[in-house]
C-alpha cells in the first residue's frame, strides 16, 4: 500500500463520507449501548445524522482541505442531534480550526489539528466528564504518532482510541454497572475507522453514504396576486465568501456585517467558518442587504423566499400563522413526541412543540426553525431531556432575533409542569424563570418501559422482557406485569405524599387497561388527584408526573 504523506480536499472528503458510512452500519449497536436496559438508545443515530449532516454541505463542494473542513464543521453545527452530536460536531470544528487557511495538511499539520480538535471538544461541555467520548478522543490523539506519515498517524490513533474505549467503565461505575462501554466513545472509533479506511483507499464492507438531494417544496403561487400586500418580507439566506480584493479575511471581524443585519433586518442567524459568512435574515428590502454585503465579498449561494407566501400556505395547512400575531414578551418552545403529548404541551401553553425525544432528538437547525415561527422578546425552551439541552443551548448561542433561555427541563415531567408556569404577565425574565425553576424543582417523573436484557441495579433485579420503571437514573421497579410495575414504581415515588399526578399512556397501551389501573391507583392513593391522558408516545408506556 502507497503511504500517504499529505491529505488533501478530495481525500478529506472521501474521510468524511466513509466515516460516517461505517458509523451508519454500527449504528444501531451504538443505539444499544445504552446504560438502561430499555429501547430508547439514540448515540448511534444522533451521531450518524450529525455527520450526515456535514457530509452533504461538502456535497459537490469545490474548496481547499481548509474549505472543505470549515463547511463540514457549519453542516454539522446545524445538523448536531443530542450531547453526542453536539460534541461532535465540536470535534470538527476543532479540526477546521486547526486546518484553517490549509490548502494540504502534512502529518504534523494534521495532529496539531486534531489537538485543537480535543481542545475544542473539552471546552463544548460546561464539566466534562471523564469516561465518555471525550476521554476517547483525548486519549486516542495522546497516543498517535505523528512524526511519519499519515498512515501511519491513523495506524497508532485508532488502537488508542479502542484502548481508552474499552478503559470506560473503569472511569464510569454506571457504565461498569450496565456492563457496556461509552457509546459516544464506541461511535467516535467508528467515524475514524471509516476515515482511516478512505485513507488507505480500501473499499469496505459498509454501504457507501448516500446524500439525496431534499425535494423541492411546492407552493402555490397563486396565493400572492398582483393585489396582495408585502406583510411580513422577505426570507433571506446566502453563503457570503469574504474576498482579499475588498477585505483582509484574516482580520475582518463578521460582527460589523451582525450588528448592520440586526439594524435593518430580523431573526438575523449569522456566523462565521473561515472565510465563508453564513447568513439568516428576515427583511423588506433584501436588495438593499445584498448590495451591502458586496462591499465584504461575493455570494456562493442565495435564497430569497416570500413570507407573505410562506404565510398563506402555513394558514392554509396549518392555521393562522404566529407571523400574525404582534410581538409578545415570552414565547415558549418544548419537546415531546405522540399526538397526545404534543396536544397537552400546546393547551399547557407552549407555543411551538417540536417533534422529538429520546430516539428522536431535534436537531439545533429545528431549534432555530422553532425560534423563527416566533415573533417575542423572550423565547424560553424546555428541553425536557439532557440529552437534548446541548442542542438546544447551541442553538440559543446562534440565533439573534430574540433573548433565547434554555430551561434546566430534565424531563417531560419537568417541561410540562414548567411550561403550565411560564407567567406572562410578568416584565422581568427574571422572576419567570425563577417561577417557572421553583415548580420544576417540585416535580418528580417516573417512566415504564419493556426491558431489552437483564439486567441489575438499584437493589432491582431485572428480567429481558419485564417491565421496569425508573425515576432519573434509579431503577426502582421490576415486575412481568405492566400494570404491577406502575403501581411498585408509583410508590417507590412517594405517591403517598404528593397531591396531583398525571399519567400519559402510550401508543402500545389498551385505553381499558389504563383506565383500570387509574381506578386502582385511586383506591390506594384517595387523597392523591389522579388525570390519566393519551400521550400515544412511543417507548414508554407510562409517564407518571407528580406534584
Amino acid at each position: 500500500m502507497e503511504r500517504t504523506t499529505e491529505l488533501d480536499s478530495v481525500t478529506f472528503a472521501a474521510m468524511l463520507r466513509q466515516g460516517a458510512a461505517v458509523l451508519g452500519k454500527e449504528k444501531a449497536t451504538i443505539n444499544d449501548l445504552n446504560v438502561f436496559p430499555i429501547p430508547d438508545g439514540d448515540t448511534g443515530d444522533n451521531m450518524y445524522m450529525t455527520m450526515k449532516a456535514g457530509c452533504t454541505a461538502v456535497q459537490d463542494h469545490l474548496g481547499t482541505l481548509s474549505e472543505i473542513a470549515a463547511a463540514a464543521s457549519s453542516g454539522m453545527l446545524l445538523g448536531a442531534r443530542g450531547n453526542s452530536g453536539v460534541i461532535l460536531s465540536r470535534i470538527f470544528a476543532g479540526l477546521a480550526k486547526g486546518l484553517k487557511g490549509v490548502v494540504v495538511a502534512d502529518t504534523e499539520t494534521f495532529a496539531r489539528a486534531m489537538n485543537e480538535a480535543v481542545s475544542e471538544a473539552y471546552k463544548s461541555v460546561p464539566v466534562p466528564v471523564e469516561g465518555t467520548m471525550l476521554t476517547v478522543l483525548r486519549e486516542g490523539v495522546a497516543g498517535a504518532d505523528a512524526s511519519s506519515d499519515l498512515n501511519r498517524y491513523f495506524e497508532t490513533l485508532l488502537p488508542a482510541m479502542q484502548a481508552s474505549l474499552d478503559h470506560t467503565p473503569e472511569l464510569l461505575q454506571v457504565l461498569k454497572d450496565a456492563g457496556v462501554v461509552d457509546s459516544g466513545g464506541a461511535g467516535l472509533c467508528c467515524v475514524f475507522r471509516g476515515m482511516d479506511a478512505a485513507l488507505c483507499g480500501q473499499v469496505c464492507d459498509e454501504e457507501p453514504l448516500t446524500v439525496a438531494a431534499p425535494a423541492a417544496p411546492t407552493v402555490d403561487l397563486g396565493r400572492f396576486t398582483e393585489d396582495s400586500t408585502l406583510e411580513f418580507g422577505y426570507c433571506t439566506e446566502f453563503l457570503l465568501r469574504l474576498m482579499r480584493s475588498k477585505v483582509d479575511p484574516d482580520t475582518f471581524d463578521e460582527q460589523v456585517i451582525i450588528d448592520y443585519l440586526n439594524r435593518v433586518g430580523e431573526s438575523v442567524v449569522a456566523f462565521r467558518e473561515g472565510t465563508i459568512v453564513k447568513v439568516h435574515v428576515h427583511t423588506f428590502t433584501p436588495g438593499v442587504i445584498l448590495n451591502e454585503m458586496q462591499r465584504y465579498g461575493e455570494f456562493l449561494t442565495l435564497k430569497i423566499e416570500n413570507m407573505s407566501l410562506q404565510h398563506n400556505e402555513w394558514k392554509k395547512e396549518e392555521g393562522e400563522a404566529s407571523f400574525s400575531r404582534p410581538q409578545q414578551r415570552y414565547g415558549v418552545v418544548t419537546v415531546a413526541m405522540g399526538t397526545g403529548m404534543k396536544q397537552r404541551f400546546e393547551e399547557s401553553g407552549a407555543d411551538v412543540v417540536i417533534e422529538g425525544g429520546q430516539t428522536m432528538n431535534p436537531s439545533t437547525q429545528e431549534f432555530v426553525a422553532a425560534f423563527r415561527q416566533l415573533h417575542a422578546q423572550h423565547i424560553l425552551v424546555f428541553p425536557n431531556n439532557p440529552n437534548i439541552r446541548m442542542a438546544a443551548e447551541q442553538a440559543a448561542s446562534l440565533y439573534k432575533g430574540a433573548e433565547v433561555h434554555v430551561m434546566p427541563s430534565a424531563t417531560l415531567g419537568e417541561g410540562y409542569y414548567g411550561v403550565a408556569s411560564v407567567d406572562r404577565s410578568l416584565s422581568a425574565v427574571e422572576e419567570v424563570i425563577q417561577g417557572v425553576n421553583e415548580v420544576m424543582q417540585s416535580v418528580v417523573t417516573g417512566m415504564v418501559s419493556t426491558a431489552i436484557r437483564d439486567a441489575e441495579g438499584d437493589n432491582v433485579t431485572v428480567r429481558k422482557g419485564d417491565f421496569v420503571g425508573y425515576s432519573g437514573k434509579r431503577m426502582l421497579s421490576d415486575s412481568p406485569n405492566r400494570s404491577h410495575a406502575v403501581q411498585d414504581l408509583v410508590a417507590r415515588l412517594g405517591a403517598a405524599e404528593r397531591d396531583v399526578m398525571v399519567v400519559f399512556y402510550g401508543e402500545r397501551v389498551p385505553a381499558e387497561e389504563a383506565q383500570a389501573l387509574v381506578e386502582t391507583l385511586a383506591k390506594t392513593y384517595p387523597m392523591l388527584e389522579i388525570m390519566l391522558n393519551n400521550g400515544g408516545q412511543p417507548i414508554y408506556d407510562y409517564i407518571l408526573v407528580l406534584c
